[in-house]
């Protein structure tokens, strides 16, 4: 995943901030990647569960060093929304990765890439945002490019290409969910509960999934979960330099490395209904970010 709340200080060194973000996404892409391989092995559930343990952990850490400690970072008012936020984003990933399984890397990320879209579509009904016809229009243009990659009406139409739309409705809820919790709180306590909830949501599932898992695949493992740790970092580093909207186009070279590993490593193909869509997807929101940027 590539979008996290800003954190603390704001430097603003868009250049840096820049690199941080696509150093993320490249991190992002290797993580997307092993999680293919290890759910294509083993149950997605327990491969989520186990890259959770160590998220919440990490989560912890932070919380510990942070002024107040944990007890700080987890004081809210709202905690049945923050739990139903780790819920739902756990949820989203056990579902982008059972996609990664059925569809492929490239397929499913192309799809995926239209959630910045769907935030801007459901901010308004959500959380009572002005939303005018120049993004309602881009929001349009972008839902052509959904369709154009899934080709609802050619024939050979797979119903599992819907799982990454799903995946990237349920991420854009989230990231909704959000916005409306840091009404109130805090980002170190958004994202404490983020792993706390999901961790512990994710191991009363996976945990009856267990599978003996190999020596290599155990090493994949922890190398997942030190990609995870090592993606949220840096995007709270990035986010710590420069503003959102400077940065946050920069999120789609996601895309871009996530189709080179499924082409070099897994021999995925890029379609050219997929690049087309994903294009007009891109430009939508690049369009949409820029929209966001002139109101703000």
């Amino acid at each position: 995943m590539t979008q996290a709340a800003p954190a603390r200080a704001q430097i603003n060194n868009v250049p840096l901030g820049i690199l941080l973000m696509i150093a993320a996404t490249v991190v992002f892409a290797l993580q997307d990647g092993i999680s293919r391989h290890l759910a294509g092995t083993y149950n997605t559930y327990m491969v989520v569960m186990v890259r959770y343990w160590f998220f919440a952990a990490f989560v912890m850490f932070l919380a510990a060093r942070a002024p107040g400690g944990i007890r700080a970072a987890a004081r809210t008012d709202q905690l049945w929304l923050q739990i139903f936020r780790g819920v739902l984003l756990v949820g989203e990933i056990c579902v982008a990765v059972y996609g990664f399984t059925v569809l492929g890397l490239i397929e499913s990320q192309a799809v995926f890439i239209c959630y910045p879209l769907l935030v801007a579509a459901l901010s308004g009904p959500v959380l009572g945002e002005s939303v005018g016809w120049r993004r309602w229009a881009a929001i349009g243009v972008g839902l052509i490019g959904v369709l154009i990659i899934l080709q609802p009406g050619m024939g050979v139409f797979n119903p599992a290409a819907i799982i990454p739309f799903i995946s990237a409705l349920m991420f854009a809820v989230y990231g909704l969910v959000t916005r409306y919790a840091a009404r109130q709180d805090s980002t170190a306590t958004s994202f404490f509960w983020t792993g706390v909830a999901g961790m512990v949501f994710m191991t009363a599932i996976g945990i009856w999934y267990w599978e003996p898992m190999s020596q290599t695949d155990w090493f994949w493992m922890a190398l997942l979960c030190v990609s995870g740790v090592t993606g949220h970092w840096l995007l709270i580093k990035c986010y710590e330099m420069a503003e959102a909207s400077a940065v946050q186009p920069f999120a789609y070279f996601h895309l871009i490395w996530t189709a080179m590993l499924g082409m070099a490593v897994f021999g995925e193909v890029v379609r050219n209904n997929v690049a087309i869509g994903a294009g007009i997807i891109i430009a939508a929101g690049l369009f949409t970010l820029w929209r966001e940027r002139v109101k703000g």
